[in-house]
């Protein structure tokens, strides 16, 4: 089973992927491209140059997982960067799989608590 804790770092590559990749195709561009570890329990997504097709790249600590979607309808809002890598939230990966535009929308602020031990260290610096 497939489980992402809300601790995994959630990348996406921002070039166009040629989707006949599979296991050992995306684990080369993670290395090479994105210059990240595959096997660090990190969610990589990759989508093909007409937006319309998504895969992803998982490793569960037993070994890779490779999935994806072909959208029926409309297309995958991709994010840009230069680097060539975007990192997301939990939040943005629903939004961006349910084929919302990630730059036509804002987050707003909202109220979160400080954790303790970061009001404790704070009290002892000051």
């Amino acid at each position: 089973m497939l489980g992402l804790g809300a601790a995994t770092r959630i990348y996406v590559a921002t070039g166009s992927t040629d989707m006949r990749l599979s296991f050992n195709g995306l684990h080369a561009l993670v290395v090479g491209s994105l210059r990240l570890d595959p096997l660090s329990g990190r969610l990589f997504l990759f989508a093909n140059k007409k937006r319309d097709r998504l895969k992803a790249l998982y490793f569960d600590g037993s070994g890779l997982w490779v999935c994806s979607k072909r959208m029926e309808g409309g297309r995958l809002h991709w994010p840009a960067a230069e680097s060539g890598r975007a990192q997301l939230t939990h939040e943005e990966l629903a939004l961006l799989i349910g084929g919302i535009d990630l730059t036509a929308t804002t987050q707003r602020k909202w109220f979160r608590r400080p954790l303790a031990e970061a009001a404790d260290i704070s009290r002892q610096t000051a």
